[in-house]
C-alpha cells in the first residue's frame, strides 16, 4: 500500500468531520443558549515496521526498517460552555443566566418516559393553565422539584435569585443547578443536556437570573468562517496529494514498464 494515499485519505476524513461540526455551529449561531462544539485530532500510534521472511538476512532474523505514523485520526469532540451575549426581549418570562448554572426541565420523550434535562435556553412562556414551560412545551422545574404554576391573569416578575413574584409576593422559585465537571454532560438534542454516569450535581449555584433577557449562542460567526476557509484549503491540499500520487502510479505502471 502506498503510505501517502492512506495519510491523505485520513486527512480528508478528519477535515470532513471538522466541517460537519463547524456547519452545525453556524446553523445554531442564532439558537438561544446554544454552546458551540469543537473537534480534536490525534496521530495514529507510531508503528515499528519490520521485514519478515527475508532470506537475505542472516538466520532469517526480521530487521527493523523504521517507524511510521500513518496519518491522522479523529479525536474527541468537546463543548465550549462559555457564556454567550445577552439579548433584550422585555418579556418577563424570558430568562438568562449570568454565571455557571442550568435550568431544570421536565422532559417527556416520545415513549412517554419522563426525565430531567438541563438547559441554558430560558425562552419560557406561560400556558393557559399557568404552567411555566419551554417553547417545546416541557415543564420548568421549581425549587420544590415540582412544576411551576402561576396565575396567568397577573403580571409576573423574576428576581436575580430566580424567585417568581406576583402581586409583590413570592409564589414560586426556579430550580437552578450546576455540575462539578462538565465532562460528565452530553448534548441530548432539542437544546437540552443530560448528565452521564459519574456526574455530580451542585445545588444553588452562584449565578444570577436576568428577567427580560435571553442568552444567545456563544458561536462567533467571524471565527467560524475563518476556520471554515482553513478547513476547505486543507481538504483541497489532501486531494492534490492523492491526485499527484495517482499520476505517479500511472507513470510507474504504464510507462516505466515499457521496453
Amino acid at each position: 500500500m502506498v503510505k501517502g494515499l492512506y495519510t491523505a485519505y485520513t486527512g480528508m476524513i478528519n477535515e470532513q468531520h471538522r466541517m460537519d461540526t463547524m456547519t452545525n455551529n453556524l446553523a445554531n449561531s442564532t439558537t438561544v443558549g446554544f454552546k458551540k462544539e469543537g473537534t480534536t485530532s490525534q496521530s495514529f500510534d507510531a508503528l515499528l515496521a519490520v521485514k519478515i521472511k527475508d532470506t537475505s538476512e542472516p538466520a532469517n532474523i526480521p530487521k527493523p526498517i523504521g517507524y511510521n505514523t500513518p496519518g491522522v485520526k479523529i479525536g474527541e469532540n468537546y463543548t465550549d460552555y462559555s457564556q454567550g451575549s445577552f439579548k433584550i426581549t422585555d418579556n418577563p418570562t424570558d430568562l438568562a443566566l449570568s454565571g455557571e448554572g442550568f435550568f431544570c426541565i421536565e422532559f417527556k420523550n416520545k415513549a412517554g418516559e419522563t426525565s430531567t434535562k438541563y438547559t441554558r435556553d430560558g425562552s419560557f412562556t406561560l400556558t393557559q393553565e399557568g404552567y411555566l414551560v419551554t417553547k417545546d412545551g416541557d415543564y420548568v422545574i421549581g425549587a420544590n422539584d415540582g412544576r411551576i404554576r402561576l396565575n396567568p391573569l397577573l403580571d409576573v416578575s423574576v428576581d436575580s435569585q430566580g424567585r417568581i413574584l406576583q402581586n409583590d409576593a413570592v409564589v414560586a422559585s426556579i430550580k437552578l443547578v450546576d455540575f462539578q465537571d462538565y465532562n460528565y454532560l452530553k448534548k441530548y438534542g432539542e437544546n437540552l443536556l443530560e448528565p452521564v454516569e459519574g456526574a455530580t450535581i451542585i445545588n444553588n449555584p452562584d449565578c444570577k437570573v436576568y428577567s427580560g433577557y435571553l442568552e444567545m449562542s456563544n458561536v462567533n460567526i467571524v471565527t467560524e468562517m475563518v476556520d471554515l476557509i482553513a478547513i476547505t484549503r486543507q481538504y483541497e491540499s489532501n486531494q492534490k496529494i492523492i491526485r499527484t500520487i495517482d499520476d505517479t502510479l500511472q507513470i510507474a505502471a504504464n510507462q516505466l514498464g515499457k521496453v
